[in-house]
């Protein structure tokens, strides 16, 4: 997921353009006899901060008047005021504006819309502005001042398919303080917790002076290690108070994929904007970034007036509820993960993918040596002779027999593109080879298939589909295929690329006898297509060919046989190829399970029987 800056900034750039056209609006408009120059001068004034002007059009004292006008935004903490005059009426020496306020309150929260009205009057031959704090809002009196109140939502979970977190809860420091209890030392305070930490003292400033004086406000936010570094530094502000706040943050298994959390930083708020302040958490990576704000939804808000002999609130002006934040649930199976973890944790340089045959639905994630999204979910590999099975589809398609017998030499050259296989049969059918992964006899059958059916069974199979998720993944890529020479790499996988979950459901649609598109994420469900932002729709489940379906499941049953992937288990179905540079894959599924496994040196058909016997044994 991608940001745009925060609409803090936006929409003060926008209240700048406004406040271009307004002023020249009522310049051209209005005539100097009329109270309009005076009911301009004033909102103008207030809205550009030019509070000199603006106090200069009112009947009360000039410097009482200014006051008030910047006290209000700092009580606020808006980002910017936006006014639009709505009607004028003149009563000999009286008159009366009633305007539209928009106020930008930041923090993603929505405008504050009121409406108002200036009473005017003239004085001395010129028309003033009646002064009162009803000026600035209907409901501010004498004694009174505006102030924010805002409640943060804690961070919700990233959760497995059985509704069980998929991180641990951990700390985040909470640094904050209590505005009454700071007195005149808060410009002080304020200072050192910007010295210690980069906060911009403005910024802690109009937190402070927004918010109730007897409220904790909570103003910086560390993690444990951020805190234990700062903790003696911190220690020496006075009126400062800490809070430790327990968040779903340590992500477990498969981390990379559920992603880290870290606490708002001064670089992360500038950075994100939104509904993000102190005492929230950002993610990083993985769901949590992708799900940033469904996981932290938005701060409940309410915009009151405090009585300020007592501190308490007088009127509550408006309130909004936020946007209720969510759980994210996935279809990550912990127990088959933790099988996965076991399985990969011999190796060296490897990936195992895991997915319900039957739904698409991915199961389990786990990596040594290369990374859960970028590699598992996103990598370009060689199919190898894994791209067999796409190949069978094709071929029996086109009533190729797959009894009929074959050579299997050592080398064999087709177009002018030279194959080698290291263990060479005299003879032998083309399920047998299959199931060896012989590529010199795969590669021959390159002038039995068009271009055009090979290219169409990989698509059938997913390749190239544009399927969606919430993380980055890659389900393929297949070249133009303008020669024998070309229809044979790609028979070989030379030419194809792919990442293991790509595999994982090509292993699916074979053992379940459609192919369909990978699922993470069940809820919150993904937004509907836009016309303009995604034209292509959602790939749909595709069939396999009955006669396609029975050939490929005795196959890949052989194919299993005699491997480390069966050894003694409940009925396994696979097919074990090599990619070149020492990566060997296994591609197959045992009941509904279905998986692909990719090694570096290292016999994935073993990883791959570690993970059934692993996952056997939890169930």
């Amino acid at each position: 997921m991608s940001w745009k800056p925060s609409h803090r900034v936006r929409r003060t750039v926008a209240a700048t353009v406004t406040l271009a056209v307004a002023s020249t609006t009522l310049t051209a408009c209005f005539e100097e006899s009329s109270p309009h120059d005076a009911i301009r001068d004033f909102l103008v004034g207030w809205q550009s901060e030019d509070y000199d002007l603006a106090a200069g059009r009112t009947d009360g004292d000039h410097a009482t008047v200014r006051k008030a006008l910047s006290d209000a935004k700092l009580e606020l903490d808006a980002a910017s005021f936006r006014f639009k005059i709505q009607r004028v009426t003149v009563n000999g020496a009286e008159s009366k504006a009633d305007f539209r306020a928009e106020v930008d309150l930041g923090e993603n929260n929505p405008l504050w819309v009121y409406h108002s009205a200036l009473p005017l009057h003239l004085v001395d031959g010129r028309w003033k502005v009646r002064w009162s704090p009803s000026v600035l809002h209907p409901q501010l009196k004498e004694g009174q001042r505006f102030a924010v109140d805002p409640e943060p939502n804690p961070r919700r979970p990233v959760v497995d398919r059985n509704n069980d977190p998929l991180q641990s809860e951990a700390y985040l420091y909470v640094v904050g303080v209590f505005p009454a209890k700071l007195g005149d030392q808060v410009e002080e305070v304020v200072a050192k917790l910007s010295e210690v930490t980069g906060y911009a003292q403005d910024r802690l400033l109009s937190r402070i002076r927004s918010s109730p004086p007897d409220k904790f406000v909570q103003l910086v936010t560390f993690g444990q290690s951020k805190y234990d570094s700062m903790k003696s530094r911190l220690a020496e502000i006075p009126l400062i108070k800490t809070d430790m706040v327990p968040q779903p943050l340590d992500p477990a298994d498969p981390k990379q994929i559920v992603g880290k959390v870290s606490a708002l930083t001064p670089q992360s708020e500038q950075k994100l904007g939104g509904p993000q302040r102190a005492g929230d958490s950002i993610g990083q990576s993985g769901l949590q970034r992708a799900y940033q704000d469904y996981l932290t939804g938005s701060t409940e808000t309410r915009v009151i007036t405090l009585d300020l002999k007592t501190g308490k609130q007088a009127a509550l002006l408006q309130e909004w509820p936020g946007r209720q934040n969510v759980s994210v649930t996935t279809t990550i199976d912990s127990a088959m993960q933790a099988a996965a973890e076991r399985a990969v944790s011999e190796t060296s340089t490897s990936a195992l993918v895991a997915v319900q045959a039957s739904t698409g639905e991915i199961r389990a994630v786990s990596t040594r040596g290369l990374h859960q999204e970028k590699d598992a979910l996103a990598g370009k590999f060689p199919a190898g002779t894994a791209f067999s099975i796409v190949a069978a589809d094709a071929l029996i398609k086109g009533k190729f027999n797959v009894k009929q017998r074959l050579a299997c030499p050592s080398e064999r050259t087709v177009g002018g593109a030279k194959f080698v296989h290291a263990s060479p049969v005299p003879s032998a059918t083309f399920q047998d080879l299959f199931a060896r992964g012989c590529v010199t006899a795969l590669a021959s059958l390159a002038r039995r298939v068009s271009a055009a059916d090979l290219t169409d069974s990989a698509k059938a199979f997913g390749v190239g589909e544009q399927w969606r998720l919430p993380l980055k993944s890659f389900s393929g890529s297949m070249p133009s295929l303008a020669s024998d020479a070309d229809k044979a790499r790609a028979i070989a996988g030379e030419s194809v690329q792919v990442s293991p979950l790509t595999m994982a459901l090509m292993a699916g649609a074979a053992a379940s006898g459609t192919w369909r598109p990978p699922v993470l994420v069940t809820d919150p469900k993904p937004p509907a297509p836009s016309a303009d932002s995604e034209p292509a729709p959602p790939p749909q489940p595709v069939a396999v060919d009955p006669k396609v379906k029975q050939a490929l499941t005795a196959m890949m049953r052989a194919g299993a046989l005699n491997t480390p992937a069966q050894a003694g288990r409940a009925k396994v179905y696979g097919i074990k190829a090599t990619a070149g540079g020492g990566m060997t894959w296994f591609v197959g599924w045992q009941g509904d399970v279905a998986i692909a496994v990719l090694t570096k040196n290292y016999d994935a058909s073993a990883v791959a029987g570690g993970f059934f016997s692993a996952l056997g044994n939890t169930q």
